[in-house]
């Protein structure tokens, strides 16, 4: 629901963002007292018509997650997070494999779907994030005139251990 207000310039009234989502309006009232309860989203002032919502803090960038992984942190939370987030990029996915506007290869592609595992060093993962920070801009403009193709990103960056060979070496 926040990306995809952030998509509607940040800020909307429940009726687009139901249009958005394939929601009935009524259904996402419960998410949205939530989300203001947490402090990421604020209801605007009446206007007499529909109820209007905006990301906090104006509606401008990408929001970003604290992370915490101490005694006391937040750790249990950012890996329900996770996996919903994962969950909700699956969906994304086998949508646009079912269009048929979905572009699967060269530079105007739509569709990708990649596991990639590697050695990086310090300098690599200094521009991972960098790059990964561009990507996150990137997809989170708002709609305007010459951007018409509506795109979810999600992606994990995780450290990971080498694992020992599955079975001892053949003998001779």
């Amino acid at each position: 629901m926040v990306d995809t207000l952030a998509a509607l310039g940040g800020e909307a009234g429940v009726a687009s963002l139901a249009d958005q989502l394939g929601r009935p309006a009524d259904g996402l009232y419960y998410h949205l007292r939530a989300l203001t309860a947490g402090g990421l989203v604020e209801e605007l002032p009446s206007d007499g018509t529909e109820r209007r919502f905006r990301l906090a803090g104006g509606g401008h960038g990408p929001l970003r997650l604290s992370y915490d992984l101490g005694p006391n942190g937040n750790a249990v939370e950012l890996r329900a997070f996770a996996h919903g987030l994962l969950q909700i990029a699956d969906r994304d996915f086998q949508a646009a494999l079912e269009q048929s506007d979905t572009v699967v290869a060269g530079p105007a592609r739509t569709l990708w779907a990649s596991r990639n595992k590697g050695w990086l060093a310090a300098a690599d993962v200094e521009e991972v994030n960098a790059l990964l920070g561009r990507l996150g801009e990137l997809t989170s403009q708002p709609k305007a005139d010459g951007r018409k193709h509506l795109v979810s990103l999600a992606f994990v960056l995780a450290p990971t251990e080498a694992r020992p060979k599955r079975r001892a070496p053949r003998t001779a």
